[in-house]
């Protein structure tokens, strides 16, 4: 269903409008806004696990055994090319269609580095803080991202394999894939070892202020 919104408001919206930016925000919006439901309706079932990315570093937490996360990146590739070819179903395109968009260079790959980063940087804050508020600190975030990327923030390898298949306003070069998903496991991992020092100085400096009061 992620996929399938990211692809379909995409096809949607560049069908409605030769206005680029309107095209993109026409996909943004949705985008955040399936999250949101996703994540709340999903989260209690399996941890709302939809990118292998945030799957390798739960493993790396141990909250998931490395055969569960192995099996949940599966189901996220298998998932979200089902999701493409949903999208295209809806809209009578070729189930699958290999992409001619061009998403690539150092500037692209940094912006998925940035996303990917600030992605589970707010998912182990959210865990850590304020668990409820995780399907609207994801969706929010991804949203804000779609604009403030060069890559509009696919952050989610997983996503990005589906996405190749879609030759429409939403789709990535096969070619352009190894760039985009090393950058998205390397922000990720960057944001686990940012988070884990940050937030266990957190709790140790107010563990140190009750014990002072």
């Amino acid at each position: 269903m992620l996929v399938a919104t990211v692809v379909g408001s995409g096809i949607m919206a560049e069908s409605l409008t030769q206005d680029v930016a309107l095209a993109l925000l026409g996909n943004t919006l949705p985008t955040g806004a399936i999250l949101v439901v996703l994540i709340t309706t999903l989260g209690p079932i399996s941890g709302a696990h939809f990118n292998p990315a945030v799957s390798l570093v739960f493993a790396l937490k141990r909250d998931l055994t490395p055969r569960d996360a192995l099996l949940y990146m599966a189901v996220q590739v298998a998932g979200g090319v089902i999701g493409t070819m949903m999208a295209h179903a809806m809209f009578a395109l070729p189930l699958l269609d290999t992409s001619l968009k061009v998403r690539t260079g150092g500037a692209q790959w940094l912006a998925e580095g940035v996303a990917a980063f600030g992605l589970i940087a707010t998912i182990l804050a959210g865990v850590r803080f304020d668990r409820p508020a995780i399907p609207w600190l994801v969706g929010l975030y991804i949203t804000a991202a779609y604009w403030f990327t060069s890559s509009t923030s696919f952050a989610n390898p997983a996503v990005a394999i589906a996405r190749s298949m879609t030759n429409t306003f939403s789709g990535i070069r096969a070619t352009d894939l190894p760039g985009f998903i090393a950058a998205e496991l390397c922000g990720a991992l960057a944001a686990l070892m940012l988070m884990s020092w940050l937030l266990r100085a957190g709790g140790e400096a107010a563990s140190t202020m009750k014990e002072a009061q």
